[in-house]
């Protein structure tokens, strides 16, 4: 992760992706993988950043921002008692949207993201209470639960950054066996 801020191309004002994005594709071309993302605080923010790096359509297959509850259900095949019991701010969540979106577009890999942004808390979670996962076709996937600071903005964006980064990290086989917990934010 370069950690390097969006800048505008010169001339353009077209946005440089992150340097995660780019990292993330070409890994998945050079293990002949394809990525499917299931969004949901992030509103398609993660897709966005993939598909500014010119030859995406290569690996990336698609996305479903799924911001209702009954999406998650109903489209990525999330547990409706388990929303119901937990709510959509849940690790076990995140890992079931990232797994039913790589089984619904047919991908080698799924991404997923679900959390608070905020104005206000959700559910009786706080605003920066956040779950990124991945799901390959080697397991269960890995979830990485986030509590980050900052406004709406910060939070979408560093949740964009760290799932990218967790996917980065899991093609290259660099990830841990278990789910870690991780503070950040502005």
């Amino acid at each position: 992760m370069t950690g390097e801020p969006d800048r505008a191309e010169p001339g353009t004002g077209e946005r440089r992706p992150h340097g995660e994005a780019a990292a993330v594709l070409a890994a998945l071309e050079e293990h002949g993988g394809t990525l499917a993302v299931a969004e949901s605080l992030t509103g398609g923010l993660v897709a966005a950043e993939l598909t500014a790096v010119p030859g995406a359509s290569r690996t990336f297959r698609g996305s479903v921002t799924a911001y209702a509850s009954d999406l998650k259900r109903d489209v990525l095949g999330v547990d409706g008692t388990l929303l119901e019991e937990r709510g959509a701010v849940d690790p076990e969540v995140a890992r079931q949207m990232a797994a039913g979106v790589r089984r619904l577009l047919g991908a080698t890999w799924g991404a997923a993201t679900t959390g608070v942004a905020g104005p206000d808390p959700q559910g009786g979670q706080p605003v920066g209470t956040v779950y990124v996962a991945v799901s390959g076709a080697r397991g269960a996937g890995k979830v990485v639960a986030l509590r980050l600071n900052g406004d709406r903005a910060d939070i979408r964006k560093e949740s964009v950054r760290i799932v990218l980064g967790l996917l980065l990290s899991e093609l290259s086989g660099n990830g841990r066996a278990q789910d870690t917990e991780q503070n950040g934010g502005n």
